[in-house]
């Protein structure tokens, strides 16, 4: 099941910050660079974003989430894709980037992620999105910005 999340609610803030920050710690160790902002974030950060939440649940169980940004009425904007280790390669992801194509049909999606969290780049990908950019966020260490659409 997929629902939107309300960070009002502060136990599933909390489930879904341990979320992120088990998430981003994999990417973290892919990429060689725990500089990631998400892991640092604490729980009035999280509860505080302006961002839109979808949430996956196994059951009553929330085991992923994306977060994105309408910046206009032609794009939709990833800001961040996380499971739960515990539930990673069961189609989690994709089947929230699924059903945020289903809510918010639009013409441009922009996504990023570590260059060398190679899991992430192949399901974007795979999801036809192309790389436009790529950004060192620290020496070495590298950014990749995908597009899908025009």
């Amino acid at each position: 099941m997929i629902t939107p999340l309300d960070l009002t609610d502060r136990a599933l803030a909390e489930r879904l910050l341990t979320i992120q920050h088990a998430a981003y710690a994999v990417e973290a160790e892919l990429i060689g660079f725990d500089g990631i902002p998400p892991l640092e974030e604490d729980l009035d950060g999280l509860m505080s974003s302006t961002e839109l939440w979808l949430g996956r649940y196994d059951g009553t169980h929330l085991v992923g989430a994306v977060a994105y940004e309408l910046p206009d009425d032609r794009t939709v904007e990833i800001s961040r894709l996380i499971v739960d280790p515990a539930h990673a390669r069961r189609g989690h992801g994709r089947a929230l980037l699924d059903h945020l194509d289903r809510i918010e049909p639009r013409p441009v999606s922009l996504v990023s992620t570590g260059s060398a969290n190679l899991p992430a780049v192949n399901l974007y990908k795979s999801r036809g999105y192309a790389p436009a950019g790529e950004v060192e966020v620290a020496p070495g260490i590298y950014i990749t910005q995908f597009r899908r659409g025009s």
